[in-house]
């Protein structure tokens, strides 16, 4: 059976179990999915300060998982917005991806598409990652609830009329030729799509579950891997000890660590 590893860059644990209850649920029975709360960093993802940390947190939860249980077949970032998307495809040899990235390309498969997601300062990042995948153009419109991930989680019943709302307002931002679908984005709303998608003329897409369904069929094989470039050697310093292994070149005799 193939090994799938899920990696929450932000420190909820409810959050990670949000989401491997949503593997348990999408994928094939006995999966063999292991998901894993960042070390450090924020709660929620709500800053680029955030993010960046939650980037670093991502590599190191990465290089733990290896050095303790042996390398997955392929790797899942739980976060919309994908931290440490790229950098830990530069050392992780097997295929990586992340919700936003998922999310991103499933909607854009039927044509121009739509996000909606919590946190105001998602928005540029959001735009940013799109860009660097080749994923801008077909993006149509973008709304943002002042409102993070955590929140909304917190009260379901306001979370929906508020996402609803928020949809509704990507709709009408869009403007012709109209969007394909909608994405809703965030590791915390997952399953909210259920209660909202109803109401809309186009279909939503659930990033988890996106995220979950392509990185299932990375670590199957069923689906050609991202494009990878090993990052060029680097002596670290002050790394923790399985992450500056997982990062070292070859060559490279592994300085003592001093975080972690």
């Amino acid at each position: 059976m193939p090994t799938l590893l899920l990696i929450n860059p932000n420190t909820s644990a409810s959050v990670t179990a949000l989401m491997a209850a949503q593997a348990r649920r999408l994928l094939p029975p006995g999966a063999a999915v292991t998901a894993v709360t960042a070390e450090f960093g924020a709660p929620y993802l709500s800053s680029e300060a955030a993010v960046a940390v939650a980037g670093h947190a991502t590599l190191q939860a990465y290089a733990r998982h290896v050095a303790a249980h042996g390398a997955p077949d392929a790797v899942l970032i739980g976060c919309f917005g994908d931290p440490g998307l790229l950098a830990l495809r530069e050392l992780a040899p097997m295929p990586v991806t992340g919700l936003a990235e998922a999310a991103m390309r499933a909607a854009a498969a039927r044509g121009r598409y739509g996000i909606v997601t919590g946190g105001a300062a998602w928005a540029p990042m959001l735009r940013r990652l799109a860009w660097s995948l080749g994923l801008l153009e077909p993006l149509g419109a973008l709304v943002t609830v002042e409102r993070s991930g955590a929140e909304l989680l917190a009260d379901p019943p306001a979370a929906h009329a508020l996402l609803a709302d928020a949809s509704r307002q990507a709709l009408a931002d869009a403007g012709p030729p109209g969007l394909a679908s909608l994405v809703l984005g965030g590791a915390a709303l997952s399953g909210m799509e259920a209660a909202i998608a109803p109401g809309l003329p186009v279909p939503m897409l659930d990033s988890v579950a996106c995220g979950l369904q392509a990185a299932w069929a990375l670590a199957c094989g069923d689906a050609p891997p991202p494009p990878r470039e090993p990052g060029p050697p680097i002596t670290w310093a002050g790394l923790a000890a399985p992450l500056n292994a997982a990062a070292a070149p070859p060559a490279q005799t592994p300085g003592r660590p001093t975080l972690g």
